[in-house]
């Protein structure tokens, strides 16, 4: 976890983003290390957990990251507990909870409620099916050589 804050300290000094470092381990060694970078990337997927996450993928040569621990200085947003889930990790510890995130000004109350369908989305998602789409879905999902993830 003191990487995790070390990591956090050098985007704040560096203006990269907000306060948020992470740290990806396996079998206790670090894989990787990000923090925020969404401010110096332009960026607003550049979250420290998907920064670690990205560079661990790489550092490993997979998308699976079974078997490895993250260690962030807050609780993962809806975005990060999302990658958190496809990168397939085992556990993640965090220092501040989304509470403390949103009163400094990070506050993700409002997806969390639109996913529980607690409040309206005030972004309009259109579904227009398509017969294209659908074969192609058909022909990833009838490829003997399709890759799941």
């Amino acid at each position: 976890m003191k990487i995790a804050f070390e990591e956090a300290k050098r985007g704040i000094e560096s203006g990269d983003g907000g306060p948020f470092g992470a740290v990806v381990v396996k079998s206790g060694k670090i894989v990787a290390t990000g923090h925020n970078m969404v401010v110096k990337s332009n960026d607003p997927t550049a979250h420290a957990e998907i920064v670690a996450i990205r560079k661990a993928a790489k550092e490993l040569g997979s998308f699976h990251l079974e078997g490895c621990e993250l260690y962030v200085t807050a609780e993962p947003c809806p975005m990060c507990f999302a990658a958190i889930h496809w990168a397939h990790l085992k556990r993640v510890v965090y220092c501040n909870t989304k509470e403390d995130a949103s009163a400094i000004g990070f506050d993700d109350s409002m997806i969390y409620e639109i996913m529980l369908s607690k409040r309206e989305d005030p972004i309009c998602f259109e579904h227009t099916p398509s017969a294209e789409c659908r074969e192609l879905f058909r022909e990833w999902y009838e490829n003997p050589d399709r890759i799941v993830y």
